[in-house]
């Protein structure tokens, strides 16, 4: 599936595929982003993006990338202050941009979250990524975990496979419990049981991956697939079925979250779904610019699609056989 929430035509997708997706969205209540040239309002020319980390992993800076290529289509200048969190970091940043004439603010964190916003920027239209208020003041854009999580299991069940373990992440992280009520939600409707004994705690590290892929395999039934709920801790459900004397895919297939860039270069490559954060940046300049026009009335929380990257960690067999004749 190829970014159908963000209004993409990919030549990929059925018509039937594409109404599947939509509806499914509609039920969950997800809403699409839209692209297109944009002009900023005069006498406003900077937004300014907050994150709170951007060493740690790859997300913000991302987001970034997206807001800033989305802003200067419209003529609009982007600078990025990194507060790890601390409101006083934050306000400070902010007071010390003086009289710059500010269209809005984006405000990002690494991890999906609920966050307090200082008083400070809340002055300030305000767009959140990744991240949302409790009082739902503010717009906010957040991957779509759940449907993502659905459509990674529904990719193995597919696939053939019909006992799917899953590695979840950190316990009490949103994207955790999203991607496993995604998970059951892809079981229920292909009217598969849920098996709470294929389902292990994780904490995103490839060594939970490693420690919860033999624990699971050590089963009396164990899976012919494993999702897990991140790239990095496949890494580690690689390296225990390798252990065990177990290919991927040809005895368990195995699919990842977030399209890290070490998800090509696993072998066999890692079938994944990317966290969109490049495309939440770009959607988080277009609300600013929607704002400042008078087009919103009211704050919208807006889930972007993870699009499914398919490699040869989820083949299956026929697919494999015809990879290995062509190499002939």
């Amino acid at each position: 599936m190829s970014l159908v929430l963000s209004g993409g035509k990919s030549g990929r997708l059925a018509d039937e595929t594409r109404k599947r997706v939509v509806e499914a969205a509609q039920r969950l209540g997800y809403k699409f982003v839209r692209r297109g040239q944009r002009i900023a309002p005069g006498g406003q020319s900077t937004i300014i993006f907050m994150a709170d980390e951007t060493i740690t992993d790859p997300w913000m800076s991302l987001a970034f990338e997206g807001a800033r290529d989305k802003a200067l289509e419209a003529g609009i200048n982007m600078l990025m202050g990194v507060s790890h969190g601390d409101a006083d970091v934050e306000t400070n940043i902010l007071a010390g941009l003086g009289n710059l004439p500010i269209l809005g603010l984006i405000y990002g964190t690494i991890l999906a979250r609920q966050v307090q916003i200082p008083q400070s920027l809340a002055r300030h239209r305000l767009v959140l990524v990744n991240c949302y208020d409790p009082e739902h003041q503010f717009h906010s854009i957040l991957p779509g975990d759940v449907l993502g999580g659905r459509a990674a299991t529904e990719h193995l069940l597919h696939r053939g496979r019909t006992r799917i373990g899953f590695i979840n992440g950190q316990q009490g992280v949103d994207a955790a419990r999203d991607r496993l009520k995604g998970y059951k939600q892809a079981l229920s409707s292909n009217d598969v049981p849920f098996d709470p004994a294929l389902v292990r705690p994780g904490n995103w590290e490839p060594s939970a991956g490693y420690q919860m892929t033999r624990e699971l395999m050590a089963l009396d039934n164990p899976p012919d697939a494993i999702f897990c709920a991140n790239d990095m801790m496949a890494v580690g459900c690689y390296d225990a079925l390798r252990e065990l004397g177990l290919a991927v895919p040809d005895d368990v297939a195995v699919i990842g979250f977030d399209d890290r860039e070490i998800a090509q270069y696993m072998h066999p490559p890692l079938t994944t779904l990317v966290l969109p954060l490049y495309e939440m940046g770009r959607a988080a300049v277009e609300l600013l610019l929607d704002d400042a026009g008078g087009l919103h009335s009211s704050p919208s929380r807006i889930k972007v699609e993870c699009e499914l990257v398919e490699r040869q960690s989820t083949s299956t067999v026929a697919q494999l056989t015809e990879r290995r004749l062509a190499a002939r």
